[in-house]
């Protein structure tokens, strides 16, 4: 995936010169793939609201990267063999990702220009919040059955002294109801399998090999009842293991029934599931990005004034390229910002009022979209 800076600076004729130039130096020495970002004329309300706005939409924009990460997460997780195509999965209206940014048309239909930013914003953070929402109860659902089921499925692996014996024993393999005799299964590690079969006199009186895997087999050994404790107190001498084993043949069925109907009800959640977070993540990513393009709004009529005359731009920096191009932008909107062009120009000079904090601080306006944080690989 890739980097993509989103900038601004004012539309007058000095300014679209310094656009110009921009673009020439940039392709011209492979810098950057620039394209124009249009964003469209929307109401711009008072200035304190502006303000307030500017704060509200930088939590929001924080917030809506947060959920289209958990989106293409949870994907990844739910393709579970299939992830190298995950990437593939992550789509906006339809289009890779890329395209969607660099051919960014602004929704009318969902988001009204006619009304104030302060109804688009909150449009935006009730629609990505929902998203959110679902996305836990649908996944908390679907996890649930996921882990019953390697739960169930862990059972059917390991040695025989572990694992479930529910899909190996057969009720024939059994002395049922009997009032003197009693079936046990006993498991005999590898080496020990040729004394145990031949010395009747270690408690093998009447036995037989159901089962064996790389470490032992598993007998069935049928005897009388009142000498089972001594024979388990020999089997103990020779290191061979009693399985606390009970035959309930409608408790082994319902055991089998329950491993496929998770196994069926997984599978059917499945395709419906993968539906749902790929229209969503494309919803929550649309929205992301018209959050940006808010962003740039109000920061570039804050910064720059009125009447709101500013052109957006879209950058992808070469990966080789990325401190040359910002050195080239520094010089070539400098003059927006003498101050803040100063300072970066020269990080150790000291500047009163001029405060860098935590935000980066450009002459020009300037957001970030990363979407390499959508890698799932």
């Amino acid at each position: 995936m890739s980097e993509f800076w989103l900038i601004s600076a004012p539309g007058d004729k000095t300014n679209l010169q310094a656009w110009e130039r921009m673009n020439t130096v940039t392709s011209k020495s492979n810098l950057s793939s620039n394209s124009k970002f249009h964003i469209p004329d929307l109401k711009v309300g008072t200035l304190d609201a502006l303000v307030g706005l500017s704060d509200e939409l930088g939590k929001l924009d924080t917030f809506a990267e947060s959920v289209i990460k958990k989106i293409a997460q949870y994907i990844g997780e739910v393709m579970e063999d299939s992830k190298d195509k995950v990437q593939e999965n992550l789509l906006a209206n339809g289009v890779d990702l890329i395209s969607y940014l660099t051919r960014f048309e602004w929704d009318m239909a969902k988001y009204p220009i006619k009304q104030p930013l302060k109804n688009i914003s909150e449009a935006l953070a009730k629609q990505v919040t929902q998203i959110e929402t679902d996305l836990k109860t649908r996944s908390s659902a679907y996890n649930n059955i996921k882990g019953n089921l390697q739960s169930l499925e862990k059972k059917t692996m390991g040695n025989l002294l572990t694992r479930t014996l529910a899909d190996i024993v057969h009720k024939e393999d059994f002395v049922l109801n009997s009032e003197y005799l009693i079936t046990l299964l006993v498991v005999v590690p590898k080496r020990h399998e040729g004394f145990a079969m031949s010395n009747h006199s270690s408690g093998f009186p009447s036995h037989r090999m159901i089962a064996e895997d790389a470490e032992g087999g598993l007998f069935t050994v049928t005897l009388f009842r009142k000498v089972m404790d001594d024979f388990k107190a020999k089997a103990r001498e020779n290191r061979f293991i009693v399985r606390e084993f009970y035959y309930d043949e409608k408790e082994l069925k319902c055991e089998k029934e329950e491993l496929m109907k998770l196994a069926s009800d997984k599978k059917q959640q499945y395709g419906p599931l993968l539906r749902w977070l790929k229209v969503n993540f494309s919803e929550a990513f649309v929205a992301w990005i018209h959050v940006k393009a808010l962003r740039v709004f109000v920061e570039s009529v804050l910064r720059y004034g009125l009447p709101v005359n500013f052109q957006a731009m879209l950058l992808q920096p070469n990966r080789k390229s990325v401190k040359r191009l910002r050195d080239v932008l520094n010089v070539v909107f400098k003059h927006l910002d003498e101050v803040a062009a100063a300072s970066i120009m020269d990080p150790g000079m000291d500047i009163p009022g001029l405060q860098l904090s935590n935000q980066e601080y450009y002459p020009y306006v300037y957001f970030k979209i990363d979407l390499s944080l959508l890698d799932c690989s």
